[in-house]
């Protein structure tokens, strides 16, 4: 087991090789560690409407939001090779998140799309914010990958925009 001391070092070591200036990765990776919390929310609800979907487009609504699911994931390794931290646990996850569950009992197929379209573009917000970070401190891969979550994300609005229209 490595100590605290130890764990920071090897943060300043990874983030020193980034080229980083003392705390931009912390800052980078708290930044990136907040939208993965999205993300695993994003999945969940996802997976959540995908059990839950009904109706007559119902297989068409299987497969897209199964496809959807399996876009969703890989900004924790991201923050570990920056040299920070990522989510430890399901509290950590409710409390970082900023978008919300859904509990509803009973949803309309049409109402699940458009939850998950609208925390879709929260979330493209969210990460053009982390990428305008990410390239103030020139985090090239970073930002990069964020470019590529992000033409991800706005497929999904897409497909969520035109399957949810009737």
């Amino acid at each position: 087991m490595g100590t605290a001391v130890e764990s920071r070092r090897a943060s300043a070591v990874i983030g020193a090789m980034q080229n980083f200036p003392p705390g931009v990765a912390n800052e980078i990776s708290t930044a990136l560690t907040d939208l993965l919390a999205d993300v695993f929310t994003l999945y969940l609800k996802t997976e959540n409407f995908h059990w839950h979907m009904s109706g007559r487009h119902f297989r068409d609504y299987q497969l897209l939001l199964d496809e959807q699911a399996d876009q969703v994931d890989a900004m924790a390794e991201r923050c570990r090779k920056v040299g920070g931290r990522t989510i430890r646990s399901i509290g950590e996850i409710s409390h970082r998140r900023r978008l919300m569950d859904s509990d509803a009992l009973e949803q309309s197929p049409g109402a699940m799309l458009n939850e998950l379209q609208d925390d879709n573009l929260r979330l493209v917000e969210s990460m053009r914010d982390v990428h305008a970070l990410c390239e103030r401190y020139d985090d090239v891969a970073s930002a990069s990958a964020l470019e590529n979550w992000i033409d991800e994300a706005e497929r999904r609005i897409w497909f969520l925009f035109e399957a949810a229209r009737d």
